[in-house]
């Protein structure tokens, strides 16, 4: 069995989520009732069974601007407690002047690595998470995600492909700066124009030398674990970035709300099967322990 790193999954405490324990919100990946409750470390284990995964990275699921260290403290507690997860992509607020104070106290937690601020903007509402579709152009954020460098933290950089433009020169801006691209670049439109949008975002993304495409979230706007489209999507993208850039990530609980850990761990297995041993490696172990610095 192979070796898996899972580079993106969530624990939470719904009490800590504005959007889990206030009033339901429409959100991305429709209803989601089913999560709408602790998500612990425990069950998450217990959801990973057999499947090979042997370490794990923490994304950050918006507690809130004010709770962006208590979010980091409490994962570290986790980890420190039960072993999992191994490291932390903890949030920042990158709009404000000044980035390093909140830099300066999540630098404290041994395990971040990285930071998330998601940027995604979308002319559908269902789908906006960021206030304006033009953040990666914002001279604040982009000295902010600069600093990163200085702490050796990654950025998770989450857009759509009508955004990767401006964020191809996002990341030029940012040289020092490793960027993990969300859920291979959140393609939802599957028109043959939105699949040829997506690729040439990717493109113009994966000449930057500091962009790596983190595999997960694939189910996100077709709410189902669909075997032919993980294979497609994930062949496409180690076509344009190689597996050496390309790194595998559940997004549990999300993906939980139509698929088992198994099932999907077994659609990205199968998909990512005829590229061979070696590319199948960095995929599933090698590029994440890399770029969050996991310990071997």
């Amino acid at each position: 069995m192979i070796e898996i790193v899972d580079a993106h999954h969530h624990i939470w405490r719904q009490a800590d989520l504005p959007w889990l324990s206030g009033p339901m919100q429409p959100r991305i990946f429709g209803p989601y009732e089913p999560i709408r409750r602790d998500y612990t470390i425990e069950e998450y284990l217990g959801d990973l069974g057999e499947t090979g995964v042997t370490r794990s990275v923490y994304v950050q699921t918006n507690w809130g601007r004010d709770g962006f260290e208590n979010e980091a403290k409490w994962v570290q507690q986790t980890a420190d407690e039960h072993g999992w997860p191994h490291a932390i992509v903890a949030y920042a607020d990158f709009s404000i002047d000044d980035v390093r104070p909140q830099l300066d106290r999540l630098a404290r937690y041994p395990l971040v690595r990285g930071l998330r601020m998601q940027l995604h903007w979308h002319e559908n509402p269902l789908y906006r998470f960021a206030a304006r579709p033009d953040l990666c152009a914002d001279p604040v954020i982009r000295r902010n995600v600069a600093c990163l460098a200085d702490y050796g933290f990654s950025f998770d950089l989450q857009v759509f492909a009508p955004q990767m433009a401006g964020a191809a020169d996002f990341v030029q801006a940012c040289p020092k700066v490793t960027f993990i691209l969300q859920h291979a670049g959140m393609l939802e439109d599957l028109s043959d124009e939105g699949r040829a949008t997506w690729r040439a975002g990717m493109t113009r993304l994966a000449k930057n030398p500091n962009v790596v495409s983190k595999l997960s979230g694939l189910g996100t706007f077709i709410h189902r674990n669909d075997a032919a489209h993980v294979a497609d999507v994930l062949r496409r993208t180690v076509e344009i970035f190689g597996a050496e850039r390309c790194l595998f990530g559940s997004n549990f609980p999300i993906e939980k709300l139509w698929t088992s850990y198994r099932s999907l761990v077994g659609a990205y297995l199968a998909a990512a099967a005829p590229l061979g041993a070696d590319q199948c490696g960095a995929i599933f172990r090698t590029t994440a322990m890399r770029v969050y610095r996991l310990a071997p």
